[in-house]
This record gives C-alpha cells, sequence and structure tokens, in this order.
C-alpha cells in the first residue's frame, strides 16, 4: 500500500474516531445524563441550528478603524445581513431587560466583566466587589481582571446567615470610601440584593452601581429574581450559558450611553476582534424564546430548586438555607463541611460519585434545576431526583433509574419546531 494510500486510511480513521467521540457525548449528554450543574444549561434545536449557519465562517471590520475609509458600517462587503441580524439582537436584548443600550458582542461573560470594569473605571480606581470566600466571582479578586486594568480591591460587607451582601453596611462602606464602582453578582448565589439601598449610596458619593448577572441572566429575563435595570443599576454584563438557556457568550447592557459608549469604543483590537456571528444569531433566538417562556421557565426554575433542597434536606442530605427557604434561584448550596463530616465526602468525590451515576454537578459545593427545568422538570421529578442524587452520594448503583427519569424528560419553555 502506498504513501498516499495509508495516509488517506489515516485520515479516515481520525474523522471516524472523531465522528463517534462527538455521538458518543451528545447520547451521553442529551440522552442519558441528568445534568445538574448549576452553570450550565441546554439550548432549544432552533438556537443550536443557527450555530452552523454561514454566518460561523463570516466576519465584519467597522470602517472607521481602516485610514481612508468613511461613511460605511464596514470596510467588509456583504455584510448587510449581518449588520441587520446585530440590530435587531441588540433590540431584543434591549427590550427583555428593560435596558437602553445592549451589545451582544463579548464572547464569554468573563470579556463582558472586564468590558464592565474598562467601561466604569481608570487606573488607579478603587472597586467593592464580593469577596470569593462568600460565592464572589474569581475573576474580580485581586490579581485577576482589576489587576490588568490597576485597580484596587476591596470587599463588600457581607452577611452569611443570609448568604447576601449586608445592604446597611455595604451602604455606609460606598460612602466612607467612595470607590468608582460598586459590583454585586456572585458564582454562588442564591438570593436578591437590595439594590435600591446601594443605589442611593452610590448616587452620594458619585459611585457606578455594576451587576455580573451571569448565574441570574436567565431568570432576570423572566421577569423573576430581580429587574436590575430597574432598580438603579448602570451597567450589567452577564454570561449567556448558565440560567439563560442559549449559547457560550457574553451580554453587555447598560443605562448609562456614557459608559456604553466607553466600553465601545475601547472593544474591537484591545479586548477581541470578532463577535462570531452564529453565536449572536443563535442568542437572539433565545432571546425570542424567553420573551415568549421567560416568565414561567423562571418561576419554574425557583420553584424547582425550593423543592430540591427541600427533598435533599428530609433525605438528610446537607443542605443550606433552609430557615429562606433554600434559594430563590437556580442553584441549592451543599454544607461540605457536613457532607465531610457526616458523610466521608469531598465535594470533588460527591461529584464523582454522581457522576458515575450519570448525575452531573460541580465539585464546588452546588446543586443546579436551570437545565432539567429547560428538559419539561417539575417538583414531582424533584422528588426522585433527591433519591437518586443521596442513594449515589452512598455509593448505591443508579444508572438505570437515572436514566428512567432522564427519558421521560422533554425540552420545555421553545416554540413549536
Amino acid at each position: 500500500m502506498g504513501v498516499r494510500c495509508l495516509y488517506s486510511l489515516w485520515l479516515c480513521l481520525g474523522v471516524a474516531e472523531l465522528g463517534d467521540l462527538v455521538k458518543t457525548h451528545e447520547n451521553w449528554r442529551l440522552h442519558q445524563a441528568i445534568n445538574l450543574q448549576a452553570s450550565e444549561n441546554i439550548m432549544s434545536a432552533e438556537a443550536r441550528s443557527f450555530l452552523s449557519t454561514d454566518f460561523a465562517h463570516r466576519y465584519t471590520l467597522p470602517e472607521d478603524l481602516v485610514p481612508g475609509l468613511t461613511g460605511l458600517k464596514n470596510a467588509y462587503r456583504g455584510t448587510k445581513h449581518t449588520d441587520a441580524m446585530e440590530a435587531l439582537s441588540e433590540r431584543y436584548a434591549r427590550e427583555l431587560f428593560r435596558s437602553m443600550y445592549a451589545s451582544l458582542k463579548p464572547l464569554s461573560g468573563h470579556l463582558a466583566a472586564f468590558m464592565l470594569l474598562q467601561a466604569s473605571c481608570k487606573r488607579g480606581d478603587r472597586i467593592l466587589v464580593i469577596s470569593a470566600a462568600h460565592g464572589g466571582y474569581d475573576g474580580y479578586m485581586p490579581g485577576f481582571l482589576p489587576e490588568y486594568l490597576g485597580l484596587t480591591v476591596d470587599f463588600l460587607p457581607f452577611d452569611d446567615r443570609s448568604w447576601n451582601v449586608d445592604a446597611k453596611a455595604a451602604a455606609d462602606a460606598i460612602i466612607e470610601t467612595k470607590p468608582r464602582l460598586a459590583l454585586v453578582g456572585a458564582s454562588l448565589i442564591l438570593f436578591p440584593y437590595n439594590l435600591r439601598w446601594l443605589r442611593g449610596a452610590c448616587d452620594d458619593v458619585g459611585t457606578v452601581l455594576g451587576y455580573d448577572a451571569s448565574h441570574v441572566l436567565g431568570l432576570i429575563a423572566g421577569g423573576e429574581f430581580q429587574k436590575p435595570l430597574l432598580e438603579g443599576v448602570d451597567v450589567l454584563s452577564a454570561s449567556t450559558h448558565k440560567s439563560f438557556p442559549g449559547p457560550q457568550g457574553g451580554l453587555f447592557l447598560s443605562n448609562r450611553k456614557d459608559l456604553f459608549d466607553r466600553a465601545m469604543q475601547t472593544f474591537l483590537w484591545r479586548i477581541q476582534d470578532n463577535a462570531h456571528w452564529n453565536r449572536i444569531a443563535s442568542t437572539a433566538q433565545v432571546l425570542l424564546e424567553m420573551k415568549e417562556f421567560g416568565g414561567v421557565y423562571a418561576r419554574q426554575v425557583i420553584a424547582n430548586s425550593k423543592a430540591l433542597g427541600k427533598q435533599l434536606d428530609m433525605w438528610g442530605f446537607p443542605v443550606k438555607f433552609a430557615s429562606l427557604g433554600y434559594s430563590g434561584c437556580h442553584q441549592i448550596h451543599v454544607d461540605q463541611t457536613a457532607l465531610r463530616d457526616g458523610w466521608g465526602l469531598t465535594s470533588a468525590q460527591f461529584a464523582d460519585r454522581l457522576e458515575a451515576n450519570n448525575l452531573i454537578v460541580d465539585a464546588v459545593g452546588r446543586i443546579g434545576t436551570s437545565e432539567i427545568t429547560r428538559m419539561g422538570a417539575t417538583e414531582e421529578e424533584m422528588q426522585s431526583i433527591a433519591g437518586l442524587i443521596v442513594r449515589a452520594a452512598r455509593g448505591e448503583d443508579v444508572r438505570s433509574e437515572a436514566a428512567e427519569v432522564r427519558s421521560r424528560l422533554r425540552m420545555a419553555f421553545v416554540f413549536p419546531s
């Protein structure tokens, strides 16, 4: 056999191996596993279909960045439909989130967060954020995003008992330290913030009030949890693939033209150079779905979290904040100390035991209800799922029962195909 034939055979085998791997993953994640990760969700077939359109390999280049070109939006040609789609998606976002300005350009929530910081602050400014010790996003901690922008980081006062910012103490801290930015939002989040109290303090000292809504964007889209931009937030960043059931990506919203313009002016070639228009088209489809079905979806997510927390508690599994209804969003928090001392498991070992039984959680102590709600699960399924979680944590084999529960779930809160 010649070298060319051997190469062709190797190439065919490689393609088959890749195809088999993709199919195996899709079969497991879409048909066998029950996903309970708080940072993930599932897209509708319609939204997924936009990811493989011609938008996926097209590009734009604003003409005002090219010397000698004026009068056109893009230096590239063939972009008239791209421009129209971008304008449409931004309109959908503005309408859904009650925002004056919107951009879907950032490729991730992390980049949207970077935009929020650089639009709000200048080098040497002080910011107040939620500490990572209280579930705050690691990217806002000293040594990460603030370091690149030359920002000093302090932390908002926090009440561990209510797992929330201590609004009065935080307002006092804002007035005392006069930060350029006060930023709420967290990776481990359970309950809404008292934004009106923070807004008053920010107004007193000229501080920008920001909100990282990455985890709760889908609930906000449904009019639940809270309405940040109506409650006084100046600027909001988010990822679009957690409680919001879209593709991996970011969103940037503001009611202040100065902040929005500053973010956009420093965006291209300083943060990223392409927006991935197939992703934006897909996100726009999800914005439409949330406009139509977001309210009932968001309410069911929260109802499922409360029900699952209660059922886990009844099984004797260590979950937090029973006196507060366990959750006000898509997350339930595991008491990791009680898990270790009473069950002999670290959170990573707990996650491993569940994954071996086709139940997927993260290894940081969160259980999420967004994806199973998107798949049509209600409080009734929470009873079954709680039992599966506890029995799997105890070392039982519940794979067949998990598969049976998964087989009953069907995509919900979407337009008819």
